[in-house]
């Protein structure tokens, strides 16, 4: 930001004493040795950007005290302590009016050395050394960027938007707890109007490149004065040109400030000049980002509301808008690889039986002919009837690699005949949707099955509802129904019904983002805990695990998990309304601000047996945990009255478990055995950070026959394994109990046989049955497979990720 050196009644040593002992005590709680201000962890950062956000003037003492604490903190390799000192220098330098470029170009300095540490500190240090490069030449930018998009106010030099979606499990939280962060989320959009928010991208804009030569009250009053066409083309002015200075590779700043003094001149021409003296540096308000609050009631709702983010209702009656994104859709790259698909087809909306001979042909677009290119005349669109679609029925998913190595440019799609289309530019990825979870472990496995849905099938959770006159037929499926990777997915265990093709769909417009604040729930919660983890520690492994890797994730997000309910129960003040007094929602939006470095969690597939043959095999995912029990109802006599059961079989059932090992040295080895057992478990979180996180620690309960004087005896003992891919199958076909997550709402019976293994990653699967296709070797990752993710992996936003 442009140089503006405070005055000496800003730097006075009572302040500058104060938040140094503020910033000590937050290092003290990092190192774990404040155990009597336990009960206030997590609201020392709060309460020292709140301190400064009622006095902006003193942002530059904050800077300068933090940027010597870093310092000294890279002297006395002190590292734990860098991360935290920065996400909260970066915090302070985005709201602060006017920062020195002395103190900007030290903490630039301090990134840059951060390169030659290993990760999370040199990715870190990267980006916020870039940041403070642009913010250098053009003052107010990382501002600016984050209200527009945070806002999604329109803007064309910056066109991207955020929200942030808040999802609770009403059967994990009590009603007390939903219905305070409601009504959190519903205070902090008081000050959130569009007009509002671009005066304050205006003001601060100004401010950060004139310093104290801005006379910001005078502005904000003619602004106010302004009619609201007036202020969006002020706001534009702008955004124009920090955006402009902000994209030449030797922007000058000095040329930067002249254009900000002629805009700020601009406004202030028709007001009267004033003869009060300017007032110093004044701070403006970051407001809260876009925040909605859903309780999570139906299992396609996070796919509902991505939908809508991406194409608002008030887009639905925008049929032209609906037709480019489909002429955009890379149909033919999903039939490309049927040999059988090699015939023309049509996409129509189909108002007869459906049967290929019965559309008449048109004069107007004839069928083109077979020739040598197949790949022209393989797809053509007939014309049919237009109609109004809702936009949870007509967003196309789009191919997450359509625009990567390996596919078909987008010229080759023919719309109609005689016309060629134009290559279509690849699209930005303008949308960011930022996920909060809040609960437990519970409703992290619900997220592992949204995921995997999106990742896996990117359709529609439910498919199209046809009425009796009209079936679906090949033309309304865009599929042939002659060939295995055209035939859509059958049901077999799959939640929320069958999916019109096995290709790998996500829009390459949406980024997805996940973030996770642990809260235990009520006593009176409707969904019960597991009995083999009631206790909140063991419903939170996530989150301890998390905290472990992160220590600020620890300070800031876990201690949530306690407060927030105590929060809930807390009388309302009189001054609730007030956006100070939303602790939440600004902690919230403070994590989801500074939290980008991901914890990748292994997603696990599970194939599920029943007893019973005329019942179809279940697939589902779980992301933490697996438990399986003896099923008692069913007694070994009635699924087996060939057997006699014994006194010298004991408890539990015969298993016959394969799994492949995990070694040092990586090398695959198999290994069979059989026991007999009353119950397992596979555990995906590891106690530690050290451990990999790619791997199950199974535990078996096995049943020891002890041979004694007395008798014969039984005990039990603990086996434990470490595999990724594993089978089990009772040998007696007595059936057992199987848990997903800890959640018994996941519970399968007359389970008989398992089979777990890490999910694969959609377009690596994609990748892969292409490159067979044209490869012999179909044992061997080859080409573009080998450098590829093979696993989906669940990504949870935290401040550092994994510090080792």
């Amino acid at each position: 930001m442009l140089c503006c050196n405070p005055g000496p009644a800003m730097e006075s040593a009572e302040v500058e004493s104060d938040i140094l002992r503020r910033v000590r005590t937050l290092l003290r709680e990092l190192d774990g040795h404040h155990p009597a201000c336990q009960r206030d962890r997590g609201m020392l950062r709060w309460t020292l950007h709140k301190k400064i956000d009622q006095n902006p003037s003193n942002s530059p003492i904050l800077v300068r005290i933090l940027v010597k604490e870093l310092e000294r903190a890279e002297r006395g390799d002190y590292r734990h302590y860098i991360i935290p000192l920065l996400h909260t220098l970066m915090y302070a330098l985005i709201k602060a009016p006017c920062i020195s470029d002395e103190l900007c170009s030290r903490v630039y300095d301090f990134c840059k050395k951060l390169l030659t540490l290993p990760k999370p500190f040199c990715t870190i240090g990267l980006d916020y050394a870039a940041r403070l490069k642009m913010e250098r030449t053009t003052p107010g930018m990382l501002y600016q960027r984050m209200v527009i998009s945070e806002q999604s106010l329109r803007s064309d030099p910056y066109p991207y938007q955020e929200k942030i979606f808040i999802f609770a499990d009403p059967e994990l939280l009590s009603e007390a707890i939903c219905k305070a962060l409601l009504t959190d989320t519903e205070a902090a959009r008081v000050s959130q109007s569009p007009r509002a928010c671009m005066c304050y991208v205006i003001t601060h804009t100004v401010q950060a490149a004139l310093g104290e030569g801005c006379d910001l009250s005078a502005l904000r009053t003619r602004l106010q004065g302004m009619p609201s066409s007036e202020v969006e083309h002020w706001f534009q002015e702008v955004v124009m040109a920090v955006e402009c200075t902000g994209s030449q590779v030797a922007a000058d700043r000095g040329q930067h400030v002249e254009r900000l003094q002629s805009i700020y001149s601009a406004i202030l021409s028709s007001s009267p000049p004033g003869d009060a003296p300017l007032e110093g540096l004044q701070g403006t308000p970051l407001p809260n980002p876009n925040i909605s609050f859903h309780l999570w009631t139906e299992d396609d709702q996070l796919w509902k509301e991505l939908v809508l983010f991406i194409r608002p209702l008030s887009q639905s009656c925008e049929p032209d808008r609906l037709s480019q994104d489909l002429d955009n859709f890379e149909i033919q790259d999903i039939i490309s690889d049927c040999e059988c698909c090699e015939q023309t087809r049509f996409s129509v909306l189909s108002t007869d039986s459906g049967i290929e001979r019965d559309l008449p042909p048109s004069a107007e677009e004839p069928f083109a002919p077979c020739s040598a290119d197949t790949e022209q005349s393989r797809l053509h669109r007939k014309g049919g009837i237009k109609k109004k679609p809702s936009p949870l029925e007509s967003v196309a998913f789009l191919q997450t690699g359509c625009n990567g190595p390996g596919t078909k440019p987008a010229a080759k799609v023919q719309r109609r005949v005689g016309i060629p289309t134009e290559p279509t530019a690849p699209l930005l990825r303008l949308h960011t949707a930022r996920i909060v979870l809040l609960g437990d472990d519970r409703i992290l496995g619900r997220l592992a099955q949204a995921y995997h849905s999106l990742r896996a099938q990117g359709k529609e959770p439910n498919e199209p509802t046809y009425g009796t006159s009209h079936k679906p037929s090949s033309l309304d499926l865009g599929i042939c129904g002659h060939c295995c990777c055209c035939v859509p997915l059958g049901t077999g265990g799959e939640r929320g019904g069958k999916r019109e093709t096995r290709r790998v769909f996500l829009t390459p417009r949406l980024n997805l983002q996940f973030y996770y604040v642990p809260v235990t729930g009520q006593p009176g919660t409707p969904a019960a805990a597991n009995p083999s983890a009631t206790s909140p520690e063991e419903l939170c492994e996530v989150a301890a695990y998390l905290g472990r890797a992160d220590p600020w994730y620890e300070s800031n997000i876990n201690t949530l998990c306690h407060m927030i309910p105590k929060l809930a129960t807390m009388p309302s003040s009189p001054s609730k309304h007030l956006m100070t007094d939303l602790f939440i929602t600004d902690v919230i939006a403070y994590y989801v601000r500074m939290g980008a470095q991901p914890v990748c969690f292994q997603v696990y597939a599970v194939k599920v047996f029943f007893s019973s043959s005329a019942q179809e095999p279940a697939e589902d995912v779980f992301l933490t945990e697996l438990c399986a029990q003896v099923q008692d109802s069913i007694s070994s006599r009635e699924v087996n009255p060939t057997k006699k059961k014994t006194t010298l079989d004991g408890p539990g059932i015969d298993l016959t478990v394969t799994y492949r090992k995990v070694v040092v040295s990586d090398r695959a080895k198999e290994v069979s055995l059989s026991l007999r057992s009353t119950g397992l478990s596979m555990k995906a979180i590891p106690a530690n950070t050290a451990e990999d996180l790619a791997c199950l620690n199974v535990n078996i309960t096995e049943v020891v026959r002890i041979n004694n004087l007395s008798g014969r005896s039984f005990s039990t003992v603990a086996n434990k394994l470490k595999t990724c891919n594993i089978k089990i199958r009772s040998t007696e076909q007595r059936p057992f109990t199987l848990c997903l997550d800890k959640d018994s709402r996941r519970t399968y019976r007359s389970v008989v046989s398992l089979e777990v293994s890490p999910c694969l990653e959609p377009s690596y699967c994609l990748q892969k049955s292409r490159t067979m296709k044209f490869s012999l070797q179909e044992a061997e990752d080859v080409g573009l497979v080998k450098y590829m993710p093979k696993s989906l992996l669940l990504p949870i936003n935290t401040f550092a990720g994994v510090i080792q």
